[in-house]
């Protein structure tokens, strides 16, 4: 033992499981001495499958979408469908708002509705808005229909077609559906 300090090793006690044995030796021979085990078994853990919503039909509608007056704008498809009750009524072009200032995704609520409402941060129009989320809401862009999707909003769905969504304006209630989603 005196031998091995002044060498500078320790004394290690190695159990080899199993077998019984007991060896004392040093640090560096217990290093070369491995004790046979038998390899571990790959253990089957269940794992939650990853949630994928099933879209609906050609224009990719997220689910939430089939009941009730519900405005359901895909963020892929750029598109907004107006249905009732899973019934597709009218199909319109959507516009976006930009990397710094996107349109929230979430199902909302139609809150207010302002036909002639102008903006007071922007200083924008917005023709047939209906608002769902803070200072967000479905309108008709005049800059939409004039550049199409080269711009952004700030935030807001634009719609292009006025026609059409003057039709939604007036069939949609303060508490109907707006669903968005990026499918």
């Amino acid at each position: 033992m005196g031998m091995l300090r002044k060498l500078g090793a320790t004394v290690t006690a190695v159990a080899f499981v199993g077998v019984g044995a007991l060896t004392v030796g040093t640090t560096a021979q217990a290093a070369t001495v491995a004790p046979k085990v038998a390899p571990k078994t790959a253990v089957a853990v269940p794992q939650k499958a990853a949630v994928k919503t099933k879209y609906i039909g050609r224009y990719h509608l997220d689910p939430r979408c089939m009941k009730g007056r519900v405005m359901c704008a895909n963020k892929k498809t750029r598109k907004m469908v107006y249905l009732i009750n899973g019934k597709t009524i009218y199909v319109l072009d959507a516009r976006f708002g930009g990397s710094k200032t996107p349109t929230r995704n979430g199902q909302f609520k139609v809150y207010r509705k302002s036909k002639n409402h102008v903006s007071k941060l922007y200083k924008s129009k917005m023709p047939l808005a209906m608002f769902f989320s803070g200072g967000q809401a479905v309108h008709y862009s005049s800059d939409f229909k004039a550049r199409g999707y080269n711009g952004a909003s700030h935030g807001c769905l634009n719609i292009r077609d006025k026609a059409k969504l003057a039709k939604i304006y007036a069939q949609i209630k303060i508490g109907d559906k707006v669903v968005v989603y990026s499918g």
